[in-house]
């Protein structure tokens, strides 16, 4: 099976055929972009059924935020915010859910309770058990490069070569999940995790370049600093740059996009994509 084919229990998502958005959930109360939105059950489970009507190709459920400064959250306690609205999604809605965790406890929960996706910020570094979990539930893994933890990761973060140092990380984590066994590896190179603006910039404009190949590309652009830096504008007014950004990494090679505005990004993701079937044919 070629690596940009995925396979999830009743959907095959085919990343070499158009971009797929990855939906935002964060069911937290401090999270950068609608933290307590989607706090209470009933708005996470109503906000995950509308991010699938609205076209997301897959929910990406969170229960810990790591915007800048944020502070690990107990374990017990991320599992009792995620795992709900995993489990009633699951009955809901036929996409695949993902899990945003860094925490093996966590993603086992959320694999047991439906979710078949593991988004780990850490790409497997943060914790030990994390592949055996991955593994041993069959999930696929996506692989993210950050600098630092989310508390420090903007404190002054440093590269000799931003684009080649974020590749070297992902191709060898990706490697290490291979070798160990894990089926569906999708990369991402982590925008706005451990980088400064000329940072981020530098990743959306080489991104098939910081990217091993053969994998799937992940982008995860949303109403980030970088944006609002461009445009001097708040996180509620960050729509337009977000669609740019979008368009771009499209552009560029991104296969799936991680977004909060579905309905809106799908339209940019079609226009993008049809603006690279040109470059393609001419």
């Amino acid at each position: 099976m070629t690596p940009l084919l995925l396979e999830f229990p009743g959907k095959t998502i085919d990343c070499s055929s158009r971009t797929h958005l990855m939906g935002i959930l964060n069911v937290t109360p401090d999270s950068f972009s609608d933290g307590g939105r989607y706090f209470d059950l009933e708005n996470a489970v109503a906000q995950g059924e509308k991010l699938a009507t609205d076209g997301a190709d897959m929910v990406d459920i969170g229960g810990e935020s790591t915007r800048p400064g944020a502070d690990p959250l107990p374990l017990n306690e991320e599992i009792r915010r995620v795992v709900p609205v995993i489990e009633q999604l699951a009955r809901r809605i036929d996409i695949p859910i993902s899990v945003d965790t860094y925490k093996s406890q966590v993603a086992n929960a959320a694999l047991e309770a439906g979710a078949c996706i593991v988004n780990d910020i850490s790409g497997l570094t943060s914790d030990p058990q994390m592949l055996a979990v991955v593994l041993r539930q069959r999930a696929t893994v996506v692989l993210m490069h950050m600098a630092g933890t989310p508390r420090t990761m903007q404190e002054n973060p440093h590269y000799v070569d931003v684009v080649q140092e974020v590749r070297e990380f992902l191709a060898g984590q990706a490697t290490l999940a291979h070798k160990a066994g894990v089926k569906q590896i999708i990369v991402d190179p982590g925008i706005g995790f451990g980088k400064n603006l000329n940072h981020n910039l530098e990743l959306m404009r080489n991104l098939r370049a910081c990217s091993p190949p053969g994998y799937p590309v992940l982008v995860g652009p949303s109403r980030k600093s970088f944006i609002g830096k461009i445009l001097q504008l708040k996180i509620d007014e960050r729509l337009e740059g977000t669609a740019a950004a979008v368009a771009a990494c499209i552009l560029r090679g991104a296969h799936i996009v991680r977004v909060h505005d579905v309905k809106e990004m799908k339209r940019v993701a079609l226009v993008a994509d049809a603006l690279k079937d040109t470059e393609r044919q001419s």
